[in-house]
């Protein structure tokens, strides 16, 4: 065993005795560990094995963890996504839902997250976003966006800078109920110009699967001339008018009710599509760290042996030099 050290230290210090330039053999001493696994220093492979399996296994637990919250949230927001489907489903049958009406001023409301971890959702709605745009872009119409939560702003704002209208984030931030939706809804309408609202979001189907979907909510003016020309908003002359109040009103009322309605099962379902979705990348994770620490494990026992067969070669050998 004596000579077995004997013969490590020399193989370590060799490079001090035979190089011609000392300070490159001190520095190669004093180079990190990792660095140093080449040159014969066999513990040292473990040590760094064992510790990027340390790392693997801690991460695998965030992975495991925020999975589990992912859940909870997903089962609290569900039930409220489906409720919330009820209350634009009347303003579709009644004012319809009218994608390829052409118009002047077309605004596109993207719905994103603030947090990521949660796959391709946001990128899906920044595409479809972007394809939008490019649609209804043209030398005399204009298409704006608004933009809800921080992921869909870093992805935009690179190159759509200047068509920018307005940017909210931290959305989930407090508890997401009708009356917060309603406020955000309000100050889109104070401060945007529009003739068609494109909201852009990611319906709920279930835990592994989501689909992207486009709401469109015209302005009055556009309702009641659509109405005029017949189609698919033409019953609406057939409904009477009580209170006293106009046409141009009741549209003018209908419309800001539609849009927050249809904001709030929006943001609603792509929050559910968020949970959803990171539910699913932070089990992909999972299984990865699992099988990374099957790898890692393998290759640790297979370096720990060698490792004991090298030591047992040097002990007998040793031994019989001894005894010779």
């Amino acid at each position: 065993m004596a000579m077995a050290a004997l013969r490590r230290e020399g193989r370590r210090f060799a490079p001090l005795v035979s190089s011609p330039n000392p300070i490159n053999a001190i520095r190669s001493t004093l180079a990190p560990a990792e660095e140093q696994v080449g040159l014969g220093v066999r513990c040292i492979s473990t040590q760094v094995v064992r510790n990027r399996m340390k790392s693997v296994r801690n991460i695998q637990k965030i992975t495991k963890a925020m999975k589990m919250v992912a859940a909870s949230k997903l089962r609290a927001i569900q039930v409220r996504a489906e409720n919330s489907r009820g209350l634009w489903q009347p303003f579709t049958a009644l004012l319809g839902d009218t994608p390829s009406v052409n118009v002047k001023k077309n605004v596109i409301v993207t719905i994103s997250s603030d947090k990521g971890l949660c796959g391709g959702i946001n990128s899906t709605s920044v595409k479809i976003s972007r394809a939008l745009h490019k649609i209804n872009s043209g030398p005399d119409t204009e298409c704006k966006y608004v933009i809800l939560g921080e992921k869909g702003k870093a992805q935009l704002i690179r190159d759509s800078k200047k068509d920018i209208e307005l940017i909210m984030t931290e959305l989930q931030k407090n508890f997401l109920n009708y009356t917060q939706v309603s406020v955000l809804a309000d100050d889109i309408l104070k401060n945007v110009e529009f003739d068609a609202l494109r909201i852009v979001f990611n319906k709920f189907q279930s835990v592994v699967s989501f689909l992207p979907t486009t709401a469109t909510v015209l302005s009055p003016e556009i309702v009641e001339r659509e109405s005029e020309a017949g189609g698919k908003i033409g019953d609406l002359d057939s409904y009477e008018i009580e209170g006293g109040e106009t046409k141009s009103e009741v549209l003018q009322n209908l419309a800001e009710f539609q849009f927050s309605c249809v904001m709030f099962n929006a943001v609603l379902e792509n929050a559910c599509s968020e949970q959803g979705a990171r539910m699913s990348a932070m089990d992909s994770s999972s299984r990865n760290a699992g099988d990374m620490l099957d790898r890692l494990t393998l290759t640790y026992n297979r370096t720990r042996q060698a490792s004991i067969t090298t030591e047992l070669i040097e002990i007998i050998s040793g031994a019989s030099a001894l005894e010779g």
